[in-house]
């Protein structure tokens, strides 16, 4: 038995010898002893098809990068309080292998914050069912939920860290805390969570390069990084901050934002291709290490999208997360990706040759089909709730999709009804038919109504997307979360129906008109000869979602800057095709669409 433990004891000692090993060493990184300067750019696995991790890597690592990075989204991996989800499109030990595989290694980002643009900054819905739960503090409640959070994560990936031969080069401690907060002990206790749980690579937090955001948002001990965006002078000028804030450390852009994101009714956001190259190329001449945030977008698929918001001013975020990165929605490199590869080009190591670009899937076009199937929204509605007052989203147990309250008038009833407050975009309803829209990014939340007696009011609510990002996140409850009034009177006693909507397959659709022109859901079916990515067109519709063989595919506005959905090939089939479209504003006619090869971006 001797014998055998010793000789168990020199294995190890050799499996450790050989496996990769990086480490921070004084104002560089290492791996395998050697310095390393980290070529690296986000990729979010959660917002791309499986079935496309692998070329979309391909395209990153012929663009010259070493590491991909990727937030881990805690809301979608554990949707309920201690149920978790790695399967399919969330499997990232499966995502970390592929990468592995491409020769990329990879920087882990598992919040439990993100921010990444994501209804609530990545943290679960369930979190807000708690009457004063205050997340990214010490709150007991919100202390425990992390812990149980990353110790199950640590599970997934722990055999992938760098410590143990893995290609987990590094593991971030929350994200961007600084522009929050200025709680120390609370980093702390989320850095020993994270190490606790067996995140033992090396760590780093990640922060705007002003030194007020550095000294709330670091830790002794952890490596810090920044991010920012802009000129090659304000390059320049974030490692003169952050060297005035700590020196003999390692440089590294934690996020370059070589693009950015979209708000419903804005317009679109694009960056010059030479400002992002110029800035790659500098750094990597001053063996400053970087990430490319995005590298690749992709799409926020479902209910994902976030927000921001200031006091006054709601800025719900689009489906599309294109982020104009060097690869497309569409997985196309663009001039941005041949300008930052040829830049990278430049600073190669002796020997080191890029990979070729992989062939890129042509995308498609479907042509123009009517759907001719519908189902008034009114008409498909699950068992209402009693409630006296009209309450929340999340006190019904409920985090994504619409919210619907009904009052009952057995009198005539009318005035000024007033919701308090619409979180986020509100149909008001008499008897089926929309009497008027209110929008929280106009702060909108009072509408006249004249009803006779026997009339039904109904308020249908839909989730925009939490905010993401700031103070107000702490609060994103939805729906009505305000007392609702008549005439400056209470009105109280309501039916509510939850649609969460994570299944449509109890519509029952006629081929027919509904009654009354107010929210509705459409089906129809389209043929694909060979199935390829296409873009929607949504432009000849108004507000609402679309699914396509039963895969939620977003929200589209025509506000833009959005203007067409993605639609990805491994979710067609060949031959027939099922979609179904909730159009919230009152179609007057069956609906169409069609496929285009490339998207459609304008803001009218």
């Amino acid at each position: 038995m001797k014998r055998l433990a010793v000789l168990g004891a020199v294995m190890a000692a050799l499996n450790a010898q050989a496996a990769p090993h990086f480490a921070v060493v004084g104002d560089r990184f290492e791996l395998d002893g050697k310095p390393y300067v980290i070529r690296s750019g986000d990729m979010h696995y959660e917002r791309i098809p499986r079935a496309f991790w692998r070329e979309r890597l391909q395209q990153a690592r012929a663009m010259g990068l070493n590491t991909i990075t990727t937030y881990v989204f805690w809301n979608l991996h554990e949707a309920e309080p201690g149920r978790f989800n790695f399967s399919d499109n969330l499997d990232l030990a499966a995502f970390v292998r592929t990468a592995k595989e491409e020769g990329l290694n990879v920087v882990l980002r598992p919040g439990p914050y993100v921010c990444a643009e994501l209804d609530f900054g990545g943290f679960p819905a369930w979190l807000l069912r708690t009457p004063g739960l205050r997340v990214r503090s010490m709150d007991p409640r919100f202390l425990a939920a992390t812990e149980r959070y990353f110790k199950r994560l640590a599970q997934e990936v722990a055999p992938l860290l760098s410590s143990r031969g893995g290609p987990i080069l590094m593991t971030q401690v929350e994200n961007e805390y600084g522009s929050y907060g200025d709680d120390h002990e609370y980093m702390a206790a989320i850095r020993k969570q994270v190490h606790d749980a067996g995140f033992d690579t090396p760590l780093f937090t990640s922060d705007g390069p002003d030194p007020s955001l550095l000294d709330r948002g670091t830790l002794p001990g952890v490596t810090a990084v920044v991010n920012f965006n802009g000129s090659l002078d304000e390059v320049k000028d974030a490692f003169a901050q952050l060297a005035g804030f700590r020196q003999n450390v390692p440089r590294m852009a934690g996020e370059y934002w070589a693009g950015w994101f979209d708000h419903w009714g804005e317009r679109r956001h694009q960056t010059s291709p030479r400002m992002a190259a110029d800035a790659v190329d500098w750094m990597l001449g001053q063996g400053i290490s970087f990430n490319l945030y995005m590298a690749h977008g992709g799409t926020s698929f479902g209910w994902q999208p976030g927000a921001n918001a200031s006091a006054t001013t709601y800025q719900p975020d689009t489906t599309s997360y294109d982020y104009d990165a060097a690869i497309d929605e569409a997985g196309r490199p663009t001039a941005k990706f041949f300008a930052i590869r040829a830049a990278i080009a430049r600073h190669l190591a002796p020997g080191e040759r890029l990979p070729d670009l992989p062939k890129t899937a042509p995308s498609i076009a479907i042509p123009r089909f009517t759907l001719d199937e519908s189902a008034a929204l009114t008409d498909s509605l699950p068992t209402p709730i009693a409630s006296h007052l009209a309450r929340n989203m999340e006190a019904y147990g409920q985090g994504y999709g619409f919210i619907v309250y009904r009052k009952r008038f057995a009198q005539a009833a009318a005035g000024k009804l007033d919701l308090g407050s619409v979180r986020d975009y509100a149909h008001v309803l008499e008897d089926g038919a929309i009497i008027a829209t209110l929008d929280r990014r106009r702060n909108e939340h009072e509408a006249d109504i004249d009803f006779k007696a026997g009339s039904t009011l109904d308020v249908v609510v839909e989730n925009m997307g939490r905010v993401n990002f700031g103070p107000l996140l702490a609060d994103e409850r939805k729906g009505l979360t305000r007392p609702v009034s008549l005439g400056g009177k209470a009105l109280l006693d309501w039916e509510v129906f939850t649609l969460p909507l994570d299944d449509l397959s109890g519509l029952c659709f006629k081929r027919s008109m509904p009654a009354k022109a107010g929210p509705t859901f459409w089906r129809g079916h389209f043929n694909v000869n060979a199935p390829g990515s296409t873009f929607l067109d949504t432009r000849m519709l108004g507000k609402g979602h679309v699914w396509v063989n039963g895969h939620h595919l977003g929200r589209y506005w025509r506000v833009g800057p959005q203007q067409s959905l993605f639609l990805p090939a491994p979710w067609l089939k060949k031959g027939d095709n099922e979609i179904i479209v909730l159009d919230l504003d009152g179609a007057k006619e069956a609906l169409s669409l069609q496929g285009l090869p490339d998207p459609v971006f304008s803001t009218p």
